[in-house]
């Protein structure tokens, strides 16, 4: 079993899923559904092509001016 990172973003009346590490996105009206439509897209994905382990990607946030 593998660990992955899912970002969540809301688009109008849907919740949008992204898995950064393997590129698979979905989307449900909770976020809970997004996120469990995300875990199975993946899946999905990685039986078709399975990866090698990988290191997990470093989040953080920055500040742009309001300006820019």
């Amino acid at each position: 079993m593998s660990l992955y990172t899912a970002i969540v973003h809301k688009e109008g009346n849907l919740y949008v899923a992204l898995c950064p590490e393997v590129g698979t996105v979905s989307q449900a009206e909770t976020i809970e559904g997004a996120v469990e439509n995300l875990k199975e897209a993946t899946e999905l994905y990685l039986e078709e092509f399975p990866m090698e382990q990988q290191n997990r990607p470093l989040m953080t946030t920055f500040e742009v001016s309001a300006h820019a």
